[in-house]
């Protein structure tokens, strides 16, 4: 980043960070009434939720609105994905330890914006609930 006359470097040149670090991407979690519950069987919730965790900072919300694709995982860009135009990704029925681990990776690689997604996550790609239009 060049600096001024001053040697400061401009305010809006700076990248976003948290605490002195770029700000990473982050990872939202459906788990109410059907994500996260009995309601989707053979999944190991907590386990999931706790590997993606390892890979960003999650946060766990009430019902996301899109039930029938239980479960759902958004993944928000990092402050750097966000300059590049990103937007956050949903992702859905991510129901299989491979899936979580897919999203893990992508994450650990810098996510929307800034690595490309992998393929096989196409598959999972749903559209949020605010952005559908009415029929």
């Amino acid at each position: 980043m060049p600096a001024t006359p001053t040697g400061r470097t401009p305010e809006d040149a700076r990248p976003a960070t948290a605490h002195g670090r770029p700000v990473p991407c982050r990872i939202v979690v459906c788990r109410d009434c059907c994500c996260g519950s009995p309601k989707v069987t053979g999944v190991d919730h907590a386990a999931q939720t706790e590997r993606l965790r390892a890979a960003a900072p999650v946060r766990v919300s009430d019902c996301l609105d899109v039930c029938e694709q239980a479960n759902v995982v958004v993944v928000q860009p990092s402050a750097r994905g966000r300059a590049a135009g990103a937007r956050s990704v949903w992702l859905g029925l991510v129901n299989d330890p491979d899936a979580t681990e897919d999203i893990a990776a992508w994450v650990r690689a810098g996510g929307p914006g800034v690595a490309p997604r992998p393929d096989i996550l196409d598959l999972y790609a749903i559209t949020p609930p605010h952005r559908r239009t009415a029929s």
